[in-house]
């Protein structure tokens, strides 16, 4: 314990000598980890490194050179997970998070809704940010909202749905809030485009766990497998009338392999490439994610190689975890659009949720008294510490702003 200002200057001083450390290697400190066997949501087995799975006689072999750091195979029914690689690693999702804001949002507003844009609602987008084209003081139905999310991954599309839902903040917020009753404790949500932010983390299960959910909503099916479609554009100057212009799903698969769905995929300069896909063949429903492969056209080539083998294997592989069910409110009913019968955190076979799960930033907690001995010396050496987390996000702001990002 430190018991005079003496020692607590030493402290500090030291604390202040280790940050040229921490700025050369900052990836050390904040790299995703795969959590520990016993907190793995969904079976011991898909927290433990490498690749999960239990062939059986008859079953083939997984497809070779994977380059994804994490992905997954799941039966969208069943729930079993036929075989998985790091599928727990916290990984950025890109606009694959757009998932869980559909999943989130779009109960809410009937798809004949006509709304009209302000100014502020397309204000404040990332810069470098895919968009549908979205004007301000025009009308737009939620439905074409929403062919904006699907198809372009429009941001502008869902800053609109979003203050529509009562702003930004407040979409963050029901987002997380869905994850946890999800029980996609890996997901930690900043935007609800999916843009890239600092602390912002999904995995390969909870995007699955994603995607299931949305699936069973029919409007969710249909929106992710639509190919092309007509968007409301700007009003002709001359003649007063307002045309209208086609956008196409930047899915790369739908259309293409046999079977597909949809679901979203996702690319950023600074996260990679993600993808999640949904196929059905002879009347199951396979889920495969994939996250940050070596290059962007891999994602696709990988996701319809495991799709391949999925469809392939079912039957003659033994389940090496499962996507769990929504969690039960107060013991009733499940919310939402996920079925089932999984217990609250703290029943068995229930993981309680890491510290992450909530986002505290934005959501104030209970407090109070004063600090101990050890308290304060804690306190000058996080004020330490936050200063060089200062100097690292600016360093990165100034990269992104040198280098200019995508978002898709």
């Amino acid at each position: 314990m430190l018991t005079s200002r003496h020692n607590l200057a030493q402290l500090c001083a030291a604390v202040a000598a280790a940050l040229p450390v921490l700025l050369v290697a900052p990836a050390a400190v904040a790299a995703p980890q795969v959590p520990p066997p016993s907190t793995a949501v969904g079976g011991e087995r898909l927290g433990l490194p490498g690749v999960q799975v239990n062939p059986l006689a008859g079953a083939p072999a997984l497809p070779r050179d994977l380059t994804g750091q994490s992905w997954i195979v799941s039966d969208a029914a069943s729930g079993e997970v036929l075989a998985a690689y790091n599928p727990h690693l916290r990984l950025p999702p890109a606009s694959t998070l757009k998932i869980l804001f559909a999943d989130t949002v779009l109960p809410k507003f009937d798809r004949n809704t006509v709304h009209r844009v302000a100014d502020e609602e397309i204000q404040n987008i990332g810069p470098g940010s895919s968009l549908v084209g979205i004007k301000e003081n025009l009308d737009y139905r939620v439905e074409d909202l929403w062919r904006g999310v699907f198809l372009s991954s429009g941001n502008d599309a869902v800053h609109v749905l979003s203050f529509m839902n009562g702003g930004i903040r407040r979409t963050v917020n029901e987002m997380q809030d869905r994850a946890e009753a999800l029980q996609a404790w890996d997901t930690r949500v900043i935007s609800p485009d999916g843009y890239d932010m600092d602390g912002q983390v999904s995995s390969a299960y909870d995007l699955s766990l994603f995607a299931r959910a949305g699936l069973r909503n029919p409007d969710f099916r249909t929106y992710c497998a639509t190919r092309e479609a007509m968007f409301p554009g700007a009003l002709d100057k001359n003649t007063g009338r307002r045309g209208s212009f086609g956008i196409a799903n930047t899915d790369r698969l739908l259309g293409k392999y046999p079977g597909l769905i949809g679901v979203k995929n996702g690319t950023t300069t600074n996260a990679g490439s993600t993808f999640v896909g949904a196929a059905e063949r002879n009347g199951r429903t396979l889920l495969v994610t994939v996250m940050h492969p070596a290059s962007y056209q891999r994602v696709y080539d990988e996701t319809a190689e495991l799709l391949d083998w999925g469809f392939a294997a079912a039957g003659k592989v033994q389940p090496v975890g499962r996507l769990v069910e929504e969690r039960q409110a107060d013991g009733g009913e499940p919310t939402g659009q996920a079925g089932g019968t999984t217990g609250a955190p703290g029943a068995p076979g229930t993981p309680a949720p890491p510290p992450h799960a909530a986002d505290t930033a934005t959501r104030p907690t209970g407090g109070g008294g004063g600090l101990d001995p050890v308290g304060w010396p804690t306190v000058a050496v996080g004020a330490v510490v936050a200063a060089g987390a200062v100097v690292l996000v600016r360093r990165r702001r100034a990269s992104r702003r040198r280098w200019g990002r995508f978002e898709c």
